[in-house]
């Protein structure tokens, strides 16, 4: 109650001014004040971060925004008002945008389906496909470093008497195919297993997971959030059946994504949200024009814009690597180093704890693994599923690298980590002890 009568003398005082200036300085001063009442006590509001996190998301391209405003403002009709020229306006532009999409992975337009993100469209399609086909299939397949809301989806599953295989992965993070070609039974309904992973960047073999799929009449599903735009992507070659989308990965607005459903052969899903059966009946609701025009606008860009940007990415991603490699000793990439997409990096420090880490640098904005999980300080269940002993992937840092991303950025990144990671070792007995030439793993500790 204490902190609603401060927002409201806030307010109050900002409205009585009537000074812009005046509005921003104090609106500035409640973000700083926030952000430091939820425990952020080393937040500079003055300090503004090198951006180095795109995987957790990107910063809108303003060739989106632009095509975006016109839907903001003066047109504002309903997509599926059938009976008047707003309402016509309005389904003209999403369909122009379910076709920018289409075009891009290779897709029949009508087998987009918009939803809020890549979050509801992988509940969409677990669920979903597992629900509609339970009668007679009970089965499904993915992997233990599925992005969350997949595992958590499967756990609901589990929750309503269905079998879920959890496929373990190499320490490269790879799926090993011949552990999925052992795992599927009679009654397998689906496999869902992630395209591009979040937090090590791996990229799986999907197009011979597809395959197999195929083979056996089973549908495949994959969560492309981390992978459609930035690299290329070809549901009919790679015989994916459903696909996750997400905008806000590729430089378009955050509240949007879509789900590619096959249409040939047919997919039947169960949907998860009813009401006016808009979406093919898979996905009611009134669809939000301006951010499906934003979202067509980002899938075109990444189309016209891939060449450039994977060497872009693909440059700056050997830069830092080359750099804090040269200069520290005890590092380790986490997941493989040839499957992967270069703009997701991932590396251990050893005798570096990678919270400490985060919080020396705070000119910079990382993470200790995916965004959904961050303020966990429980290891990375991705990298433990890796074989990652709990110290190792206790000292790892994600490094997302993208469009927008320059050199200089990358050489201030890397010159800041081998700094503050010289400073924390400089601080660590064992660090000293295996710079001694001790052999850590042979010493017998004891408790007191």
């Amino acid at each position: 109650m204490q902190s609603f009568h401060k927002c409201t003398k806030l307010v109050t005082q900002c409205v009585s001014s009537f000074t812009l200036p005046v509005v921003r300085e104090m609106a500035q001063k409640s973000v700083a004040r926030a952000t430091i009442d939820k425990g952020h006590s080393s937040w500079d509001e003055n300090i503004r971060p090198v951006y180095m996190d795109a995987q957790a998301t990107t910063p809108m391209d303003p060739r989106v925004l632009d095509k975006m405003l016109p839907y903001l403002g003066s047109y504002y009709g309903n997509p599926h008002s059938r009976t008047h020229a707003y309402g016509w306006q309005a389904e003209d532009a999403v369909e122009k945008a379910r076709k920018q999409i289409a075009d891009l992975v290779h897709a029949d337009p009508r087998e987009i389906i918009f939803t809020s993100g890549a979050t509801e469209s992988n509940n969409l399609a677990v669920k979903g496909v597992a629900r509609f086909y339970g009668g007679k299939k009970r089965h499904v397949i993915t992997s233990q470093i599925e992005h969350k809301c997949v595992l958590d989806s499967c756990r609901a599953l589990e929750n309503d008497g269905f079998d879920i295989t959890y496929l373990p992965v190499q320490k490269n993070g790879m799926v090993c195919l011949d552990e999925l070609d052992k795992a599927f039974r009679p009654d397998t309904s689906l496999v869902s297993i992630m395209f591009v992973n979040n937090e090590i960047g791996v990229k799986q073999r999907v197009s011979e997971i597809g395959s197999m799929c195929r083979e056996r009449k089973v549908f495949f599903h994959t969560d492309a959030a981390q992978a459609v735009g930035k690299i290329p992507v070809d549901v009919n070659e790679m015989k994916i059946d459903l696909m996750s989308v997400s905008g806000h990965k590729i430089y378009g607005p955050k509240g949007i994504g879509c789900l590619f459903v096959r249409r040939k052969p047919r997919v039947r899903v169960e949907p998860i949200i009813n009401g006016g059966g808009q979406e093919r009946g898979l996905r009611s609701g009134t669809l939000p024009t301006p951010l499906i025009v934003g979202l067509g606008a980002a899938c075109e860009l990444c189309g016209e814009d891939m060449e450039f940007d994977s060497k872009h990415v693909e440059m700056l991603s050997k830069r830092l690597i080359d750099k804090i490699t040269a200069s520290l000793g005890g590092v380790t990439r986490n997941g493989d180093a040839v499957h992967t997409y270069p703009g997701c990096i991932n590396l251990s420090f050893s005798h570096v704890e990678g919270e400490s880490l985060l919080m020396a640098l705070r000119e910079l904005a990382l993470s200790s693994g995916s965004a959904c999980t961050s303020a966990s300080l429980e290891p990375s269940y991705v990298l433990r599923a890796t074989g990652s002993d709990d110290v190792l992937a206790h000292s790892s840092i994600r490094f997302g690298i993208g469009r927008f991303t320059t050199v200089e950025e990358i050489d201030y990144t890397a010159e800041h980590v081998i700094d503050q990671v010289n400073k924390l070792r400089d601080l660590s007995p064992l660090w000293e002890m295996e710079q001694e030439g001790i052999d850590l793993s042979k010493i017998e500790w004891t408790q007191h």
